[in-house]
């Protein structure tokens, strides 16, 4: 289910009405649910590689925590990290690393090796849920966090459908106790989680929309424009580009605080950074701070990177 279709501005009022009159026990139940339905919409078969990924994390964890041998945790981050980075990787990059192979062993084999592929739809939104879900199993590993014993919000905070296929990428020390905590409609943030969604509806719909028809017009027959096309056609696809993507952040934040949710800033004005280490700590900030945080700095890389939440 996209974001800006009409099946999701029927879903999003539904689900925010029956949270509200669900008493706060079941709230859980119905978001996680809502969840699974908003993945589901675009593939059903595919929600199975989310429930793999949730088991293999949940159960993870949880016998990581019980090891005393540093060895025998870190067996148990090693079973999380292959089995949602190899899904990852086969429905991401198999394709594009076997062609790749295929090829460069074509120019040193005599007879052309015939290169297959596998016929795989992209599931959406794997990157984000891959990420959110090893950024708990490796805080867990580090001792940073306990395991959430918790089935139900373990999945929720896997799943949970404001940012399920586009971010942010949320930490389960911030996302999971939110899940767990009684709100209640507030006038004022409603008003402004929607003007918040309106914002992204109008970045998506009314520029990146529009300006995506100028651009591929141009990029889809260069022969007949001039350069100064190109320009103009290079400037409104970073604007585009921008723009969609944000977008999705605006709605993904608004329809959370609505349930009153706060998920985190995941763009700020990145085009008015005044260097490049300024534009990746303020484009798509929840994936940059992701790498910094677990693959950057573990890998003996230095923070000259400001966090601005």
């Amino acid at each position: 289910m996209l974001f800006n279709s009409l099946e999701f501005l029927i879903f999003l009022p539904i689900v925010i009405i029956v949270y509200y009159i669900l008493p706060h026990k079941f709230r859980w139940v119905l978001l996680l649910a809502a969840s699974y339905y908003f993945y589901m919409a675009w593939n059903p078969k595919y929600i199975v590689l989310i429930v793999i990924s949730t088991l293999v994390d949940y159960f993870a964890a949880i016998l990581m925590e019980k090891q005393k041998n540093k060895a025998r945790r870190k067996v148990f981050l090693l079973i999380s990290l292959f089995a949602n980075l190899g899904l990852l990787f086969l429905f991401k990059y198999f394709n594009f690393a076997n062609g790749t192979m295929g090829r460069i062993f074509n120019l040193f084999a005599d007879k052309p090796y015939p290169i297959g592929s596998l016929s795989l739809l992209l599931p959406i939104g794997i990157s984000f849920y891959t990420f959110q879900t090893l950024s708990y199993t490796i805080d867990v590993y580090r001792g940073t966090r306990k395991p959430e014993r918790h089935f139900g919000y373990f999945a929720l905070f896997v799943t949970f459908f404001p940012q399920l296929v586009a971010g942010p990428i949320e930490r389960s020390d911030r996302l999971i106790p939110q899940l767990k905590i009684k709100h209640k409609l507030n006038y004022n943030s409603t008003v402004e989680a929607l003007l918040r969604i309106a914002w992204g509806f109008f970045k998506k719909v009314v520029i990146a929309d529009r300006i995506a028809v100028i651009v591929n017009s141009v990029y889809n027959d260069l022969g007949s424009f001039s350069s100064i096309h190109y320009i103009i056609a290079t400037v409104g696809f970073a604007i585009q580009i921008y723009c969609d993507f944000s977008a999705y952040s605006d709605i993904a934040i608004g329809s959370a605080k609505i349930l009153g949710i706060n998920l985190m800033e995941n763009f700020k004005m990145p085009y008015f950074s005044a260097s490049i280490s300024e534009f990746w700590s303020r484009w798509h900030i929840s994936l940059s701070t992701w790498f910094k945080d677990y693959l950057y700095i573990p890998l003996g890389g230095k923070v000259f990177i400001k966090d601005k939440p």
